[in-house]
């Protein structure tokens, strides 16, 4: 697993308003709505064209800068932009935005203190374990997957630890593990080679 570069978003064009995480996290409720409103229609439009994949990707870079603040990360991951992001991570057309958006579900799941039971998580591992299997001879792919797999099951992991929810919350399919070991093994197999 390759360390990711720093991200950078251009602030010029950015089509929402660009607050900084301690921004973010004082906004009142309806300022709050308004931007992840914002922020989920940016995502979720289904424009096509080359301006629309660049500015997807420049909120999701933007969205990387700011999901490392705890608060932000929660409010981000119990939100619905959480199921966008599943959404996006299964039907974008372009590589570099299912990157992007792995990248951010990682950070989130990294950084979140709280996650409720409903949050979709374990949809989101089952939809990256299918994506890494699908695409397991491609390992820049792999590299750009399997993190965000990794902080979602230690997310549930350490939440089940603390017993704050039950077992059955978060179904974890088992074919989560045989992929994770197999890209283990696989990557220990091409170190030694």
């Amino acid at each position: 697993i390759m360390k990711q570069v720093p991200v950078r978003f251009d602030l010029k064009t950015s089509h929402i308003p660009t607050y900084s995480a301690e921004k973010l996290s004082s906004l009142k409720d309806t300022d709050w709505n308004d931007f992840l409103q914002r922020v989920c229609s940016l995502l979720d439009s289904t424009e096509k064209n080359t301006g629309a994949a660049r500015s997807k990707l420049n909120l999701l870079y933007y969205l990387c800068t700011v999901a490392i603040h705890k608060e932000v990360a929660s409010r981000l991951i119990s939100s619905q932009l959480f199921p966008i992001l599943i959404q996006q991570l299964r039907a974008a057309a372009n590589w570099d935005i299912r990157a992007k958006v792995a990248r951010v579900i990682g950070l989130l799941a990294l950084h979140t203190s709280e996650l409720g039971e409903n949050v979709p998580v374990s949809e989101a591992i089952i939809l990256l374990t299918e994506l890494i299997r699908e695409n397991f001879r491609n390992s820049k792919l792999k590299q750009c997957l399997l993190p965000a797999l990794g902080e979602l099951l230690y997310l549930i992991a350490s939440k089940e630890e603390k017993r704050e929810h039950s077992r059955e919350c978060w179904i974890v399919p088992s074919a989560a593990y045989t992929v994770l070991m197999r890209c283990l093994r696989e990557g220990v197999r091409l170190f030694h080679c």
